[in-house]
Formats: structure tokens, sequence, C-alpha cells
């Protein structure tokens, strides 16, 4: 998959030589270097891992990833949680937060995924569909405001009849 958001910045699917650059944008990115060895864990943990970086003049900058997430009493739902996002610092700001995002989300529509949930800023996300799982009668397992977890729907009306809470890769909880 390659989109071309705005020139020069092209989003496409991480590949074996972008490991070492993703994990050095997490590092970066993120307070501590928790974030980067998340993904390094669920690379080879997770399956699907949806896996997307944003390379502006041949230069990985950002990084975005899916990882499957359960519903309790609802394992035949097709869903995913967005984590972590990262872009490196000197690139913050510029709309590749935003690409990554929107060609994640078309990804994840193209295989089939019924929702997306997100752990993240509340004023940030909804511009994407996001909104708060709690009107969906969905919560997060661990303590987190309730503004701050929401879903994006990928399919109308998939979690209709289905709430809960969401279950993370064990990775998560190695955090």
């Amino acid at each position: 998959m390659e989109t071309r958001a705005m020139a020069p910045l092209t989003i496409r699917s991480e590949n074996a030589a972008d490991i070492e650059h993703i994990h050095e944008i997490n590092r970066a990115a993120f307070e501590t270097p928790a974030e980067a060895k998340l993904v390094d864990r669920l690379r080879t943990a997770a399956d699907p891992f949806l896996s997307l970086v944003a390379e502006l003049d041949g230069v990985v900058v950002g990084h975005i990833l899916f990882t499957p997430v359960r519903l309790e009493n609802s394992d035949e739902l097709n869903l995913l949680g967005l984590a972590p996002m990262a872009i490196a610092p000197p690139h913050q700001n510029q709309g590749i937060g935003s690409a990554l995002v929107e060609a994640g989300l078309a990804q994840c529509q193209k295989l089939g995924v019924g929702a997306v949930v997100v752990l993240g800023h509340p004023d940030y996300y909804p511009r994407f569909g996001f909104q708060a799982a709690a009107k969906f009668g969905i919560r997060c397992e661990y303590d987190v405001p309730d503004e701050a977890f929401m879903l994006c729907e990928m399919q109308a009306g998939y979690l209709l009849g289905h709430t809960g809470e969401i279950h993370y890769h064990p990775a998560f909880n190695e955090l």
C-alpha cells in the first residue's frame, strides 16, 4: 500500500529496513522507551499487525500501529486498537500524524475491520470519526477517563448490541 498524503510525504507499510527507524522514532516521541519496546514486542506477537510509516524525502519520520483488541463476550468481532502513533519531534505538528491516521483507517476499512479503538487526546481523534466509547457501552480495561477512550466504527452499526470491556494484547500490560 502506498498513498501520497502531501508531496513529498509518502505513507506506506513498514518493511524490515524500517524497524530500527521505527524504534528510534518511538523512543524520541515518548518520555520513556516503553512504547518503542512495545512496538518491537507486538511486531512478533500480534496478528494481524498493521504498521505504517510516514516517509518524508525518503526518511522515515512517523509511525502508526494497529493491533487486535478483544471486546469481552464478543470474540467474533474484528476490532483493532490504534497504539502507538509517533512522529519524530522535529516533524510534529505538520500534519504527518493526521496523514498516518487517515491512511491507517483507510487500510483498516479495506481489511474489513469493524471498529478501531484508541486511547488518546479527545480533542484530536474526533476529527477522524472517533467518538467516546462509553456512548456505545464500551469501556477500556485500563482506568482512563471516558473521554480519552474512543472508537470509530468502520462499518455503521457494527457494535450494535455489543457492550463491555475492551482488552488489549497482553504486551500492553508490560508497559
